[in-house]
Order: C-alpha cells, then structure tokens, then sequence
C-alpha cells in the first residue's frame, strides 16, 4: 500500500507516461504538439495533482460549472448573460454597460468587417457571437459544451432574427469539421479549462482553423505560478471549475508564439475583473432567495464564496486577466495593422 502511494507521484511525471498518455488522449495530434505538452506538464507536475484530460472530462466539467441552471446565472449577470470580465470605461460605471463595451472592445480587436467568418469558442450564452452579428455584420459560429447554453443562445438567436448570421451549437471545438476555416477566431475565458499540457494542441488547432493573416484574441486569467494542492484549489477543483488550469502569462505567450503566431497586442485588465466580481458579488446577495429557490443553500454559499475570493485575488494581484490579439503569422509584407491603438477607444455601440 505504501510503496503503491509513493510510486503514483513519479509515475504521474515519468516522460514516457506522460507521453503515451497524451497520444493515448489526443492521437489527432502531431509529435511536435505532443512534446512541447510533455515539457509543459513536466514543467506543472512536480507541486500538484495532474489532472486527466479527455473531451468527456471536459463536457462533464462544464457541465458542472455551466449548467447549474440559466436562470441562476441570470440573477447575478448582466441581460446579456456575460460571464467573463466587464470593460469599464467609467471606474464608477454600471455592469451592464461595461459588459457591452467589452464585447465591442473585442469586436474592435479583431478588426471584423461585414461578411467575414467569426469562429467563437466557448460562446457561453452567445452573447460575442450575436453583439458580431448585430452590430458587425458577420457571420458569426458559437461552439459551447455547455447544453443549457446552446439551448438558450439558439433560442435568442431565434428572437433577434439572426438566423443565418449567427449559430451557436453544443460541440467541442475539436470536432469542428476538419476543413472548416474562418478569418477571426476569439476565445474568452476558454483558456482556463483547457489544461498547460494540452496548450500547444489548443493554440495549433486555433492556427489550423484560422484563414492566413486571420486574428485570434485569447481572452484569459493567469497566476504567477502554478497551481498547487492546496486546499483552496481543492475547492475550486471539487466544487466550481473541475479540471480549471492556470499558467503565466509568459509561458501563455511563448505557446502562442510557438504555434505560429504573431503577438499584435497585449492588455492587462485586472482590476476591471476585480469591478466584475464585486458587482456579481452584490447582485447575488441582492437575489439571495431566488438563488437559493433555484439552485440550494450548497450551490448559492459556493458561488458566493467563489465570487468573493475572486474579487481578492483579482484585487491583490494574485492573478490576473490579459486579452492577447495575435495574428497567423504568414506574408509579412502583405499584412496590414493599425498603427495605432485609436481604433479601440472610439464611440462604442449603447
């Protein structure tokens, strides 16, 4: 028994387990992938619980966090059911018009124009994808795990008249067909379900599916160092984001680099994330009976706590949010980009 316990660790960090393991997970995957997941697993392994990591552990995680009930979420979030980090253009301005800028402010970045392709991974309720179609003109691809989601989304998409410009559907991006091609792509707050070993897989499937010169915004929390088992990290595993995963910024970027892109942008927004949980935070204390109709006194005490310890850690640095526009890196000489950052901070849609 002992001697069983204390060979699982070195067996969980051995690079010829962790290596089948990952073929064994994502055969699709070239060797130059799977090695550079190796190295980034090594590279978390040693302080921590490594996690496995599959398309159903995935749904199923999810599923946990995402399909607690539409209309939970709906007491605490903006009408247009954001659940990712407002923009304030106002310190002092409200949630719901801070959650619209920053679904322009993303728009903008990715410089999308009418008729183009917007591919958006984990859509969540769909609200990127229908503010593209709105107010852009594109057509815009929702893809979620989440079935409540997809359901709702689908269902507002059909009351905003949007048919044939926007769809959201319930599917791993991974099983997008494999020609299947746009010319921007953004996924926000995808990052931290998807797991630092499977980091070079993620971003190569992104550049795969992006049209030459296309722009990709990764939208993403970020800690300092890597997740240890502690206990607060128990919680977060057991009962809010299981198979949640957090890398640094600077190993984020080298992956994003390493996949063929090229860094056109960087923002760090911290403290707008910190504003955003504190105003979910209020507006679920505010809805506190309703909440606990909903989903029980377990699930409302949970999100409650979550929400506020993100609040502090936002606050205190611990972690950190950072929205990275990069484009596929191809003719350099035919690539076209601002010179400037004007183009953000004009007049933004009401």
């Amino acid at each position: 028994m002992g001697r069983d316990r204390l060979a699982r660790p070195a067996a969980r960090t051995n690079p010829r387990c962790v290596g089948a393991r990952l073929r064994a997970r994502h055969p699709e995957h070239g060797s130059h992938e799977a090695a550079r997941g190796i190295r980034a697993h090594l590279r978390h392994a040693g302080g921590g619980v490594v996690r496995p990591r599959s398309k159903e552990a995935d749904a199923k995680a999810i599923a946990h966090h995402y399909d607690v009930s539409n209309e939970f979420y709906a007491l605490f979030l903006d009408p247009l059911m954001v659940y990712t980090c407002a923009y304030y253009r106002d310190p002092d301005g409200k949630l719901e018009q801070a959650q619209r800028d920053k679904l322009d402010l993303v728009c903008r970045k990715l410089e999308l124009e009418a008729g183009e392709t917007l591919l958006d991974i984990g859509c969540g309720w769909g609200s990127l994808s229908i503010w593209a179609a709105q107010h852009y003109g594109v057509r815009a691809h929702g893809v979620t795990l989440s079935k409540a989601q997809a359901d709702y989304a689908t269902e507002r998409i059909r009351r905003e008249g949007l048919e044939g410009r926007c769809t959201v559907e319930y599917r791993d991006y991974r099983d997008l067909p494999p020609d299947a091609r746009f010319d921007k792509i953004a996924a926000v707050g995808v990052i931290e379900h998807v797991g630092i070993p499977n980091y070079p897989a993620f971003f190569g499937g992104v550049r795969r599916r992006l049209r030459d010169g296309g722009l990709y915004l990764n939208h993403g929390i970020v800690h300092e160092f890597h997740w240890k088992a502690t206990s607060q990290i128990e919680f977060l595993y057991r009962h809010v984001f299981p198979n949640g995963d957090l890398a640094g910024l600077s190993e984020t970027l080298t992956e994003i680099e390493r996949a063929g892109f090229e860094i056109m942008d960087v923002e760090g927004l911290r403290l707008h994330y910190a504003r955003t949980c504190r105003h979910w935070v209020e507006r679920l204390r505010e809805r506190a009976d309703e909440a606990r109709a909903l989903a029980g006194e377990r699930t409302y005490r949970t999100w409650l706590l979550y929400l506020t310890c993100s609040a502090v850690a936002f606050t205190e640095s611990s972690i950190g949010l950072y929205q990275v526009l990069t484009r596929k890196q191809h003719d350099p000489v035919a690539s076209r980009a601002p010179h400037t950052r004007e183009h953000l901070y004009g007049k933004a849609f009401l």
